[in-house]
């Protein structure tokens, strides 16, 4: 290490105070050597990285890498994280409200926290900060996220309804067929109640089984989300909807039981040709545009995520418990709470009156 003087004397004083402070550290058994904040995040997104191409990532890695680049770096990157202090944290949070045009909701924030605090334990874990050294954290409070709008059992009869006409009016062969897709798709979401995109797309044939109750044949599916991997029960009307799926890309099988008993290994949700779009969220916000159903009664713009939010209603409404419905939806009964609570006393209305 340099002193960075070139007079002797005052070299011979900035060794002593550089000697000091490496012994200081060793006395801590940290490390001698220093990291910047970005230096420390180029190694997270790294990590990152190498976890999605192992197949290891989690989908929320994508949610921490984006944070990282957008507001992470720009901001702390020069710091170092002992010079990180809670002013310079709240600073941070004002620059980012800047950014951003709004403030953040509380589920962004846990994100940009949860990013934050694998860099800071990543410096625990080389021994570049002491095990007990408090590093200020961001705040994490902030305005709950908005119900996301679901549809009616009306609206959602008057979608299935209108959807078969809707398929085949696409003027070119590729908007027809992605309509078809999109139809297929749509159904899948609202008889499963998965993730759309990420639990979703990955899907192969061979990841469904049937599963028996005595005589009774169940459809099971293991999809893998951002919650880990897990085993759901479908609506036996998906069955219709994947015969149709089978049909329209034209598979070697004469329904779904001779594919399952094949094991065919191939994306589900696919074109004839076999590849895939990269989304169907514009194809679906025509769909919902075309057939008047884009907007709920407060005025907000469905998505696909509606879907999700709509089959957890009615399960709610059936008379489903949270408990199962929360592993059929691999999340937590605590947001299952968080989300529906307040519906299910108005769902169930004829056994409390």
């Amino acid at each position: 290490m340099s002193t960075g003087h070139a007079d002797i004397e005052v070299a011979k004083q900035s060794a002593v105070a550089i000697y000091e402070r490496s012994m200081a550290r060793i006395a801590q058994e940290l490390c001698l050597k220093s990291k910047t904040f970005k230096q420390l995040a180029a190694e997270e997104l790294e990590s990152l990285t190498t976890a999605a191409k192992e197949g290891k990532g989690k989908s929320v890695y994508r949610d921490y890498s984006f944070v990282i680049n957008k507001y992470f770096i720009p901001f702390f990157g020069a710091y170092q994280l002992t010079q990180i202090t809670p002013q310079v944290v709240q600073e941070f949070e004002s620059w980012r409200d800047s950014q951003m045009g709004r403030h953040p909701m509380a589920s962004t924030k846990r994100t940009h926290s949860a990013a934050y605090n694998r860099i800071v334990e990543r410096a625990r874990n080389q021994a570049l900060i002491p095990k007990d050294l408090a590093i200020p954290l961001l705040d994490i409070q902030g305005a709950p996220g908005e119900a996301r709008p679901a549809f009616s059992e009306t609206e959602i009869a008057q979608l299935l309804a209108f959807m078969p006409a809707w398929e085949q009016t696409g003027h070119r062969g590729r908007t027809r067929s992605i309509r078809q897709l999109c139809r297929s798709y749509v159904e899948f979401l609202l008889f499963t109640g998965v993730r759309t995109g990420t639990e979703t797309m990955p899907l192969r044939w061979k990841h469904l089984q049937w599963h028996y109750i005595g005589s009774q044949r169940y459809l099971k599916i293991w999809v893998s989300g951002k919650t880990g991997p897990r085993y759901l029960i479908a609506k036996h009307a998906v069955m219709e909807t994947l015969n149709r799926l089978i049909a329209f890309q034209g598979l070697p099988f004469e329904d779904l039981a001779q594919l399952l008993e094949s094991g065919y290994n191939r994306r589900i949700f696919v074109m004839e040709d076999g590849s895939q779009p990269y989304s169907l969220n514009g194809t679906f916000e025509r769909l919902l545009r075309d057939c008047n159903l884009l907007k709920d009664v407060a005025g907000r713009n469905r998505s696909l995520y509606s879907l999700r939010h709509t089959y957890a209603t009615f399960a709610l409404a059936e008379g489903i418990d949270i408990h199962t419905l929360a592993r059929q939806m691999g999340t937590s009964t605590l947001m299952i709470e968080r989300h529906y609570s307040k519906l299910t006393p108005m769902m169930s209305a004829a056994n409390l009156a």
